[in-house]
């Protein structure tokens, strides 16, 4: 026979092998959880459940003209697993009074776009496929399923707050992405 087949295993070996086993197994297991956690947050977690809401503060609505859109601009602090980021965006605001406004997401409904205002018209236009709506975000034509959204507003003191969110384009009904 060959003695290179028939060696004996040191009983000593086995128990370190098994040790090893056992400690890279144990081992194994936080090291997955931390790591991941945040991928299947990011992926899984986002399906269940939208992110909540928070009111934004919006300079620039004091000094705003009445009846004239004016585009402002706020920070906010986009949350995604572990990851924060601050975000600028810009909304479109019609002040009615120093108590009460709309306020437009600047994100065409037809594929999200941005659009701007046209005063020399007095129409909301967007550039890209060409829907064009009134001061008051109705359709007035283009390829716009409908009308400009709207977002959720307060007014303390003077300052107004906004809820940002976003919506699906190309789709009849306003639906939160």
């Amino acid at each position: 026979m060959n003695d290179s087949i028939h060696h004996s295993i040191d009983p000593e070996d086995m128990q370190r092998r098994r040790f090893l086993k056992r400690a890279v197994g144990i081992l194994s297991v936080p090291l997955a959880a931390v790591f991941g956690y945040p991928l299947v947050a990011a992926l899984v977690g986002s399906i269940y459940r939208k992110s909540p809401l928070a009111f934004s503060k919006t300079p620039g609505f004091t000094a705003a003209p009445e009846g004239q859109p004016i585009e402002l601009s706020f920070d906010y602090v986009k949350t995604d697993a572990y990851l924060r980021q601050d975000v600028v965006e810009d909304v479109w605001v019609i002040k009615h009074s120093p108590v009460k406004a709309t306020v437009f997401s600047p994100i065409c409904p037809h594929m999200g776009c941005r659009y701007n205002w046209h005063s020399k018209m007095q129409e909301f236009i967007c550039p890209c496929h060409g829907s064009v709506f009134s001061v008051t975000g109705k359709v007035l034509g283009g390829p716009s399923p409908r009308p400009l959204d709207t977002l959720s507003y307060k007014i303390e003191g003077g300052t107004l707050y906004v809820e940002w969110e976003r919506f699906e384009p190309g789709i009849a009904e306003k639906v939160r992405i």
